[in-house]
């Protein structure tokens, strides 16, 4: 039995992300870290802190050496932190006079923190291109559906015609915007994390900053103005990052589930290799929309460890265990589920059905209701604004009450007050006439993308 759907054979599939969960596991994260201990010491034979047969010998283990991680849960358990008994077993690996050089001057979190800022570097680039590819397909869709008219619904209610383009360019225009926030953060997250045992590389002395650069340039990291331990606000960027994409994910999610009820039918989930999803057990004509509930619940895990997640930023004095801690339960979670959520949603948006002559069935059941607003200002224009609001109104409650069109009762009561109305009434009555700027919208979210 798993603990979490991540890891499970069967739940995996529909809630996790075995790219990215391969990225965080137990083997990576050893490969990561011994990958830092051989950069560490090729940095200190380049400068001279260890002897160079001494980087070389280590250097050339660390590369190769192969760790079962079940053999490091008892000093883990032990120590609370697993680089101790990884120490060990590379020294026993490297052997000789060069194993007292091993891990020389640098402390666990050194190792850990470098070893996850390797792999999320990783991630991002990950992430970065299926919010990319992700974008191009709502891109696509939103122009292809520029003059495809359906119900805008406010507060759960219907409430003006509008272009399904344009809601859908609403879906995309907020992961551009994350796509450039990432481009930006990542300039200050692929930083090096290196301070020695209480951040101040002490016992490297004169010679720290020069191992620090080697270091630096050997693992393609950036160097800090200073160590930073216990300075978590990167990983709480990186962390609200997460929670930003997961929230737009989710409110695209959100959307479509509601438009493939039923009793909406605008939307209709894809196939999943030419079969229909979203089967039930024992009602036949079932089909759940289980990419948006997928999504849905995916990006509200993201949102509820998003607090957990900003105490980790409470890291006391030079190093704090609890914090840290913390951040392992939270952060990787948070990673494979907001790349499950992307994972899903290119699927989703892939595959979307769309019933363009539903939507337009649902407009018509308005009865006009749906124009009432443009009658209103369609009267105003011959009529005091109050006056022509009230008529409307009471057009609305009579519509409803007898069952007949808006627009006609309306038609009928202007001509018999009014001499010479003026009023286009055929125009009034096609909601194609009453999306108002959507086209220009959606042709500002495309060019801001160079589309």
């Amino acid at each position: 039995m798993s603990i979490l759907p991540f890891d499970s054979a069967f739940l995996g599939p529909l809630l996790s992300d075995a790219e990215l969960a391969g990225l965080l596991d137990d083997r990576a994260q050893l490969r990561a870290m011994l990958d830092f201990e051989a950069a560490l010491a090729r940095a200190e034979g380049r400068v001279g802190v260890i002897p160079a047969a001494a980087a070389e010998r280590i250097s050339e283990v660390a590369g190769s050496l192969e760790i079962d991680p079940a053999s490091l849960a008892e000093g883990t358990a032990r120590d609370g932190i697993p680089v101790p008994a990884l120490v060990a077993c590379l020294r026993k690996a490297v052997g000789g006079e060069e194993a007292a050089y091993v891990h020389w001057g640098a402390t666990t979190q050194d190792v850990m923190d470098s070893g996850l800022v390797l792999r999320l570097k990783r991630i991002l680039d990950i992430l970065e291109e299926r919010l990319g590819d992700l974008g191009d397909t709502l891109a696509d869709l939103a122009d292809a559906e520029r003059a495809t008219v359906m119900l805008a619904r406010t507060r759960g209610q219907q409430a003006t015609p509008t272009s399904f383009g344009l809601k859908v360019a609403g879906w995309l225009a907020p992961l551009d915007r994350h796509l450039d926030r990432l481009y930006e953060f990542e300039d200050r997250f692929g930083v090096l994390s290196f301070g020695g045992a209480a951040g101040n590389l002490s016992a490297l002395g004169v010679d720290g900053p020069a191992v620090e650069a080697v270091l630096a340039e050997e693992l393609e990291l950036a160097v800090p103005l200073l160590p930073w331990h216990s300075q978590r606000d990167c990983l709480v960027e990186l962390a609200n990052w997460l929670g930003l994409v997961s929230g737009s994910l989710g409110k695209m999610a959100g959307d479509i589930m509601l438009l493939c009820q039923n009793e909406v039918g605008e939307l209709r989930e894809g196939d999943f290799d030419g079969q229909p999803g979203g089967g039930s057990s024992t009602l036949p004509q079932k089909q759940n929309p289980v990419r948006s509930e997928a999504v849905l619940s995916l990006t509200r895990h993201v949102a509820g460890l998003a607090g957990p997640m900003q105490l980790t930023a409470f890291h006391t004095h030079e190093r704090d265990g609890v914090a840290w801690q913390l951040e392992w339960l939270t952060l990787p979670q948070m990673v494979v589920a907001t790349g499950a959520a992307l994972a899903q949603s290119l699927a989703l948006i892939g595959g979307l059905k769309v019933d363009r002559e539903r939507m337009r069935v649902n407009i018509e059941a308005t009865n006009g209701l749906a124009l009432a607003e443009a009658a209103s200002f369609a009267l105003s224009r011959h009529l005091p604004r109050p006056e022509a609001q009230a008529l409307v109104k009471q057009a609305c409650h009579d519509a409803l009450d007898q069952g007949r069109s808006l627009i006609a009762l309306l038609q009928e009561r202007c001509d018999a007050r009014l001499d010479s109305p003026g009023v286009d009434w055929h125009a009034l009555a096609d909601p194609a006439h009453h999306i108002g700027c959507a086209d220009t919208f959606i042709d500002r979210v495309l060019q801001a993308r160079g589309e």
